[in-house]
């Protein structure tokens, strides 16, 4: 089975040409996920067709769960279907879980994704809270205590959903190995959750560090880039483009309230290859 190792700033990824195959992907994206003993990723992206769109896109985390949204994995098999002349247009369409997104392969290397519209509405990030206690949306600067450590979060969804934070110490200060899992699966997300948190370092610039649910503390988060920003205008810490900047590289992401939010960056395959599947 061939595939492709691809990258966007640090997010890594095997990529496999699905049209014709049928496997169990899940466990597939077990095995080969594991940086030791298979090809190692952050997760496992598969490329199939698509009734109601160009290409359609299916994204499994290396614990086997599928996600329904992967930023930095539709730019990557965007930058992939262009390279490979599987779509011939620099305009098209992919579908996923979380709906028909939009890809944009006009700037060599730095393909762009539409990202829909973000979901503010508290209820179907999904967030609960107590029977009886009131919860606004978009919430924002919830507060939440985890191993004793005071955190006020904002949450939305980009098809996915997300907790944002943000710190007055700096990022790269914060026990996010030991917050990060305790967060994820906090009984107020009942999906569970992909945790950020974020400094705003200058005008139009954050940096951030992402625990992704399912995978663990990532070099990047393409959804999660966007997640930030999005929360950073709400709190209106910025306007226009935002710079995020994460451990494996920048990310530029675009946000008008009442738009789509527009992601851009790098991606790129690293190399080619074959997986040797087991013989019974």
């Amino acid at each position: 089975m061939n595939f492709a190792k691809m990258e966007g700033t640090g997010n890594d990824f095997v990529l496999i040409d699905a049209r014709n195959l049928e496997r169990d992907w899940s466990s597939l994206a077990r095995t080969i996920c594991e940086r030791h003993t298979g090809v190692g990723a952050d997760g496992l992206l598969l490329l199939l067709p698509s009734t109601r769109a160009d290409i359609r896109l299916r994204m499994f985390n290396p614990d086997g769960t599928e996600a329904e949204a992967c930023g930095n994995g539709l730019r990557c098999v965007a930058r992939y279907s262009s390279d490979q002349g599987i779509v011939g247009k620099t305009e098209f369409t992919i579908e996923t879980l979380a709906g028909t997104r939009l890809a944009r392969v006009n700037v060599p290397g730095s393909p762009q994704v539409d990202m829909g519209a973000p979901i503010l509405d508290a209820a179907s990030v999904p967030v609960t809270v107590r029977p009886g206690t009131d919860i606004a949306s978009p919430l924002i600067d919830h507060p939440v205590i985890v191993d004793g450590l005071q955190l006020k979060i904002s949450c939305i969804s980009m098809g996915n959903p997300h907790a944002v934070c943000f710190l007055e110490k700096p990022v790269q200060d914060f026990p996010l190995h030991q917050a990060g899992p305790k967060v994820e699966r906090h009984q107020m997300f009942p999906n569970r959750v992909n945790f950020e948190i974020a400094n705003l370092t200058a005008p139009g610039e954050i940096r951030a560090r992402v625990w992704e649910r399912g995978a663990g503390e990532t070099l990047s988060c393409g959804s999660g880039a966007c997640a930030i920003a999005v929360v950073s205008r709400l709190k209106g810490l910025v306007q226009g483009p935002v710079e995020i900047r994460l451990p494996g590289g920048s990310l530029t992401v675009e946000w008008e309230p009442g738009s789509n939010v527009l992601l851009s960056g790098p991606a790129r395959a690293v190399f080619h290859g074959t997986w040797k599947e087991e013989m019974p």
